[in-house]
């Protein structure tokens, strides 16, 4: 079996639609079309059911999923050894992180770059929650993600230990306040971002906790800075806005909540030489 196929059907199972899938691939969309029914030819299932408008996998599809996968990532596993054979700092290196992980990486990336140029490093963008399957799944190598999997199959190193902030406008009424309780807090509008997390659900049991009511009816959390509402973000993502004087930080006596930033891989599949180098720059 050939294993671009598997690739074209990894893409397009992973941008369910044929038309992203094939702007990735950069091939037209009749081409990716006509891999994915040769795919299936050979397998002798279809992979993909065509009857209603979203793109859902079968039954078959799922299987064929997971083993190409494994299939692409071992090729990329030869490919790697390969060229650590030949030189031993070059490679390619593939971490999984959301937006704001993203931030965390850039200061480890810039000293990995400078002692490992040769290396190809490629940062995913993936939701967090996903981060883990992926790795398990042979797609990523290493993930930043800032809660504890619990998996015994994955190892995690703290990278970075940030604290959710409370921001508000220069113009809020709170802004030169140095401390503000939970329960002054129930008459404001709370901009907040439309993906859960741990730490949103923290912010949400402590205001029931309190009894204070927590009105969160945008989800746009650069309108802060308008005076439009009040947010609860990790302090490295606004540290510029807040020493520039575009935001004020108000601490709440009642929530003080630590943000872990892990690095998160594999226990029993062996790290890339690319991999194990980035382990001990970030240490």
């Amino acid at each position: 079996m050939e294993l671009y196929p598997l690739q074209v059907f990894l893409t397009v199972a992973s941008e369910k639609s044929f038309s992203r899938a094939a702007e990735k691939l950069l091939r037209t969309q009749p081409a990716v079309s006509l891999a994915l029914q040769r795919l299936e030819q050979e397998v002798g299932e279809r992979l993909i059911d065509r009857s209603g408008r979203d793109l859902i996998l079968t039954d078959a599809g799922r299987t064929v999923l997971d083993y190409a996968r494994r299939f692409l990532s071992l090729q990329q596993e030869m490919e790697n050894s390969l060229a650590e054979l030949h030189d031993n700092s070059a490679g390619r290196l593939t971490i999984g992180a959301n937006e704001s992980t993203t931030l965390y990486l850039l200061r480890h990336i810039e000293r990995y770059r400078e002692l490992y140029p040769k290396v190809k490093v490629e940062v995913r963008r993936s939701l967090s929650s996903r981060i883990p399957d992926e790795i398990l799944g042979g797609t990523l190598e290493l993930g930043v993600i800032s809660y504890d999997p619990g998996a015994e199959r994955l190892k995690s190193k703290v990278i970075y230990t940030d604290a959710l902030a409370f921001v508000v406008s220069p113009r809020h009424r709170l802004a030169h306040r140095k401390t503000v309780p939970i329960g002054e807090l129930g008459s404001e509008n709370f901009i907040a971002h439309n993906v859960l997390s741990p730490y949103r659900e923290v912010v949400l049991r402590e205001f029931q906790a309190h009894k204070v009511p927590l009105r969160m009816d945008v989800e746009m959390p650069k309108l802060v800075q308008k005076n439009l509402g009040v947010a609860f973000l990790p302090r490295m993502c606004v540290e510029q806005e807040i020493e520039q004087k575009n935001l004020c930080e108000v601490r709440v006596k009642e929530l003080h909540v630590e943000r872990k930033i892990r690095l998160v891989y594999p226990t029993r599949r062996a790290l890339s030489h690319a991999a194990k180098a980035f382990l001990e720059v970030v240490g």
